[in-house]
């Protein structure tokens, strides 16, 4: 097996539900979460908990702006994120995308297509003093997911859809997966007693978004997306997804919002890229998101080739020795 094929195979751009021994699997599906269109409603969380029979977390508010659930988790498959920011904020995010476009990312067409001259235009009248920025975070599906990578009993698996599910049945609560996921997204859900909440079902087992597997089964879309109002969660096959994420910043750009990215449509990033895909209007640790999340398997090869190095040596040394002593 050559390197990039086994690179491809354990990190780097591959199709994951082919890989997994699905044979003629549906195009990969996922989410297109556009913040710049997000509303903060919550209408995603509250379908996500009701379909899903999700049981209530931290009743009351947190005291961090309008956010009452705090993180994904357990029982919290979908997390709306108040980010508050003042002019301050807002230039420092202009200025971090004006750098990231003139690196060639990420853009379509040259400034001079565009209509100006370089960089981009800067948005008319004066900073604003505030401005919120709401984000649907949810499970990212990775192409490489060091959740399934690391369950010793299988029961995370891999969809004919491409994304990742828990079977309840055979998670035994080990846990190993919730450290090993670079988002956080995981978590095994605690026993009442620890929330306040009511008795639910699969106390200790590990839980997280399934993307609606039981409603992709019945050519339905999710709950989440289904519900939002504004179609900042937009849900189909990836590779559109992908499309409209990048068509969606060139058009912020071309507004002047020079702060809009993508994030999570590289494939050859440390997961693979990711199934749920996102625009962001600043740098992803302003959104709670790592800047550059990588799968427990990227380093793998590497690993091998040091410790097969590192072996060759010590049989080396052992040889030397050997051959000094009968000498």
């Amino acid at each position: 097996m050559s390197t990039s094929l086994m690179h491809n195979q354990l990190s780097g751009p591959h199709d994951p539900a082919p890989a997994a021994g699905w044979v003629d699997a549906p195009a990969r599906k996922g989410f297109f979460t556009d913040t710049s269109i997000c509303i903060g409603c919550k209408a995603c969380e509250v379908a996500c908990k009701e379909w899903n029979m999700l049981p209530m977390d931290n009743l009351g508010m947190t005291g961090e702006s309008y956010d009452n659930t705090g993180a994904l988790g357990a029982n919290t498959w979908r997390h709306v994120a108040f980010v508050e920011q003042g002019p301050a904020q807002i230039e420092r995010a202009r200025e971090s995308g004006r750098k990231a476009v003139s690196l060639g990312m990420p853009t379509v067409r040259s400034a001079s297509e565009n209509g100006y001259a370089a960089g981009s235009p800067p948005v008319e009248g004066d900073l604003p003093d505030f401005r919120w920025l709401m984000s649907s975070d949810v499970c990212k599906h990775c192409t490489h997911a060091a959740c399934l990578d690391v369950c010793p009993t299988g029961s995370l698996f891999r969809t004919e859809f491409g994304t990742v599910v828990v079977q309840d049945d055979i998670c035994n609560g080990c846990g190993y997966c919730v450290p090993a996921c670079p988002f956080g997204v995981i978590e095994r859900r605690a026993s009442p007693d620890m929330t306040g909440a009511r008795i639910a079902k699969d106390d200790g087992i590990a839980q997280k978004c399934t993307l609606c597997y039981d409603r992709l089964s019945v050519n339905e879309e999710p709950a989440c997306a289904k519900a939002c109002p504004t179609t900042s969660i937009q849900f189909g096959d990836l590779d559109e997804m992908r499309r409209r994420a990048d068509e969606r910043v060139t058009a912020l750009h071309e507004m002047g919002y020079t702060e809009a990215r993508t994030y999570g449509t590289d494939p050859r990033d440390g997961v693979g890229g990711t199934g749920s895909v996102f625009l962001l209007l600043d740098e992803p640790e302003v959104y709670g998101l790592p800047p550059d999340p990588v799968v427990s398997t990227h380093t793998l090869p590497d690993n091998f080739r040091k410790a097969g190095l590192a072996g060759l040596a010590m049989l080396g040394a052992a040889a030397l020795s050997f051959l000094g002593r009968r000498s």
